[in-house]
């Protein structure tokens, strides 16, 4: 629940700031002191677009600041949160909730912090998303547009839907993609014929010079290798002669005293010595003859590796210019050709463009378009179902929101195609476009009374109706989590009298489970609240005006319901009006709590 708000320097509230509780609050105040300027505020911290001119006159910035606790929040709901604020850095506060904060300059810059981290609007309406929800009049214009209708529907489905509608978009997804491959591979057969060209071409290349990985690498170390040959050779030589002498080489001919020589020397007259210090000198010279020994051996293998052919350089100058050729047109190195070469070949198998292969491909299509089909019919049928018990269930709260014997007709079709429009398949006896939500065109009509045809509600609901109308799915649309906000801006327009008793006893019966909050200008509304804010304003030298929020007291309460129902505060006969109201209001309260 939103525990805390504050708000500086927005419209025509300079500084204001409430403490919220659990249940039903109610927010009032006269034309223009600002109650607007609230729910602009709590629509900024669920990540709506930053307006400057809704930062007020001679102020910088515009500051938002809610604070959410998350008492009486399900497990998935923590979760949920908990996995928000650790992939985005944000901390909780010392007693468990969250402080969410949104700032917009000026210049209209804005900026928004979660837990103590700046992070992007994006990520903060994400945190608000499950935790606020506000309902204004704008969203009662969105009730009519028919994705909405289909959203709420689904909604109401919950679980019954859910699965249905992955299930389908699965399909839709798989005929969409086959479809594009037919398509493509019908309309661009030239173009693909070319493309095949040009990819055998290059295989031809490079299967003809057969290049191995890393093989570029490799050739290269052996040129720089074989173009110091000479030296490498004397190097060698000059080495083996002084570790074995040069009998190795020249088949005895004299010459300096070899390491191994002058080591055998060293290990006789060590052997020969009749200190015993100087014989345990012994064994360390035997193993540094044996070191020494082995170090030849592997100078003369060195040597025999060494190409003798004087054509081995010419023939790796040549491999390496084969492969340079195909770096040159391929990829940057050796490895780089050779994954052209298999993506070559896996785009070889994908554009098949033989006769049967095409054949292959519409099969499946049809195949795809049929499951495409049952997928639709079970979606639409599990539409049809839910759509006959959220009728009943809206029906019911229109009978309890003074709306006589209203009822809301939910009717679910679906818009005919030709057979030959693009994206058209058949399912059952049609043909019809399915769509990212399915083949399903949703529709909430209402019937004024039982004998009335349903009609459109464009067409058949006032501003108050439509008001009814919302609020009624909202009730029923509603779950359990506690720690949930729904905020209503003026849900009650163009409503009076007995319907707005009732609504206030709806939105009563609504704070049983979650936090609401409503800003209304009907006395009987809030008469029903737990708590009654309200927006105040100054008149300020110079023709400014300042607005704040108070919290009622129960004295200060009835002179603003006898504000309300009589405009005078002051008056007896209002007030005593707004105590009669309370009193009644009291009682209902009662009884949704027994």
């Amino acid at each position: 629940m939103l525990a805390e708000l504050r708000i500086s320097g927005l419209g025509v509230i300079d500084e204001a700031s409430a403490e919220l509780d659990p249940g039903f609050t109610v927010l009032t105040g006269e034309t223009g002191a600002g109650k607007t300027m609230v729910v602009t505020s709590l629509h900024l911290l669920g990540g709506a677009r930053a307006d400057a001119k809704r930062v007020r006159a001679g102020t910088e910035r515009a500051t938002v600041e809610g604070r959410f606790s998350f008492d009486g929040a399900s497990d998935s709901l923590r979760s949920e949160v908990t996995e928000l604020l650790e992939t985005s850095g944000a901390e909780e506060d010392s007693d468990g909730s969250v402080i969410a904060v949104r700032t917009v300059a000026r210049d209209g810059r804005s900026r928004a912090y979660l837990g103590g981290r700046s992070v992007p609007a994006g990520v903060l309406g994400r945190f608000t998303g499950s935790l606020l929800t506000v309902h204004g009049q704008n969203d009662q214009l969105r009730l009519l547009k028919s994705d909405q209708q289909r959203a709420a529907l689904d909604r109401f489905a919950g679980d019954s839907i859910t699965p249905l509608l992955a299930a389908y978009r699965n399909a839709r997804a798989e005929w969409r993609r086959l479809s594009q491959e037919l398509y493509e591979r019908t309309t661009r057969s030239r173009e693909l014929a070319q493309e095949v060209d040009r990819l055998k071409f290059g295989l031809n290349e490079i299967d003809a010079v057969d290049p191995q990985p890393a093989e570029d690498e490799a050739i290269a170390a052996e040129v720089r290798r074989l173009s110091d040959l000479d030296s490498l050779r004397g190097a060698a030589i000059e080495a083996l002669a002084a570790v074995a002498g040069t009998d190795e080489l020249s088949g005895g001919t004299e010459g300096p005293a070899s390491a191994l020589e002058l080591l055998g020397r060293a290990r006789n007259s060590l052997e020969g010595a009749e200190d015993p210090v100087l014989r345990e000198l012994g064994p360390r010279l035997r193993d540094a003859l044996a070191l020494v020994g082995d170090l030849g051996a592997e100078l003369s293998a060195y040597l025999d590796d060494l190409p003798s052919d004087p054509g081995a350089l010419e023939g790796l100058l040549n491999r390496q210019a084969d492969l340079k050729l195909l770096t040159r047109k391929y990829a940057a190195d050796v490895d780089g050709v050779i994954e052209w070469a298999r993506n070559a070949r896996e785009r070889l198998d994908s554009i098949d463009v033989s006769a049967e292969a095409l054949t292959e491909l519409g099969r499946a299509v049809t195949t795809a378009a049929g499951e495409l089909a049952e997928r639709s019919v079970k979606l639409s049928a599990a539409r049809r179902r839910a759509a006959v018990a959220l009728s009943k269930a809206v029906s019911a709260e229109l009978a309890g929101l003074a709306m006589g014997r209203a009822k809301l007709d939910v009717s679910v079709g679906a818009v005919a195609a030709d057979p030959q429009a693009e994206g058209a398949i058949e399912i059952e006896s049609g043909w019809y476009v399915p769509g990212p939500y399915g083949i399903d065109d949703v529709e909430f009509r209402l019937a004024a009374h039982p004998g009335a045809e349903p009609m459109p509600l464009a067409k058949s609901a006032s501003g108050g109706e439509l008001s009814r109308v919302m609020l009624a799915l909202e009730v029923v649309l509603a779950g359990g989590d506690g720690a949930a906000t729904m905020v209503f801006d003026e849900v009650d327009a163009g409503v009076g009298g007995r319907a707005a008793i009732e609504i206030g006893r709806r939105l009563a019966r609504l704070a049983r489970t979650h936090q609401v909050i409503v800003v209304t200008h009907l006395p009987q509304v809030a008469a029903f609240a737990d708590t009654h804010l309200v927006v105040d304003k100054t008149d300020q030298p110079g023709g400014s005006i300042v607005s704040g929020v108070r919290t009622l007291s129960p004295d200060d309460r009835v002179a603003e319901l006898a504000r309300m129902l009589a405009g005078m505060g002051d008056s007896d006969t209002g007030r005593a009006h707004a105590e009669e109201l309370l009193a009644v209001a009291e009682q209902e309260r009662q009884s949704l709590a027994a």
